[in-house]
């Protein structure tokens, strides 16, 4: 398999990266806070290590898996060290109160990430339309995703199916603020009696 980066050390890194590991892939953490990386390194486990925040990541793919609110300082502070990589955004632009979006249309959160790494690292919108409980059951799920570039889609389509999830593919990087909204759209329907073990799907018939 391969090495997956990801930046961050909470609930959605743990479930990421936890998921990974299970399904063959090397996984490198780094975050600001380099205890609670290593501490999620050894829970990983798996030969799950830390790199240097900030530094070259090891994957080709690196996930930030980090609160929207500091998602773009995140990956200004590793500057050319994202050049070439596949940047998978999960991050969720939600107001205080989850009742609407902090961004607006043609500003998405995969945009705002993608204007400030280097122009040639690609970004991906993926894995925010998942709860973090949901994804570390390990159990077969929809992966929407979206991006401007063919080839680091299929990446991270490939990736997402070595973890037992579906790939669907939702269009170009202008798609992403459609998937920040049903991120939002599932919140709002687990909040109002669904509970959140629930996860969005495609049903092809």
């Amino acid at each position: 398999m391969s090495t997956i980066t990801i930046i961050g050390s909470g609930n959605m890194a743990t479930a990421i990266g936890t998921r990974a590991a299970k399904h063959g892939h090397a996984v490198e953490l780094m975050s600001r806070d380099a205890a609670k990386a290593q501490s999620l390194a050894d829970q990983i486990g798996s030969g799950a290590t830390v790199g240097t925040f900030g530094a070259k990541p090891a994957g080709d793919i690196v996930i930030v898996a980090v609160l929207h609110a500091g998602a773009v300082d995140a990956v200004t502070r590793f500057g050319d060290a994202l050049a070439g990589k596949i940047i998978v955004d999960i991050t969720n632009p939600f107001n205080t109160d989850a009742s609407g979006l902090t961004t607006t249309d043609g500003d998405s959160a995969a945009q705002q990430i993608a204007a400030a790494v280097p122009e040639s690292a690609r970004v991906v919108k993926a894995f925010n339309t998942i709860f973090g409980g949901v994804l570390a059951k390990d159990q077969p799920l929809e992966g929407f995703f979206a991006g401007d570039s063919a080839e680091a889609k299929a990446s991270v389509g490939a990736f997402l199916e070595s973890l037992d999830m579906r790939p669907r593919d939702a269009g170009g990087l202008r798609m992403a603020a459609a998937l920040e909204w049903a991120g939002l759209l599932l919140v709002g329907v687990a909040s109002n009696g669904a509970g959140f073990d629930v996860a969005l799907g495609v049903d092809a018939r």
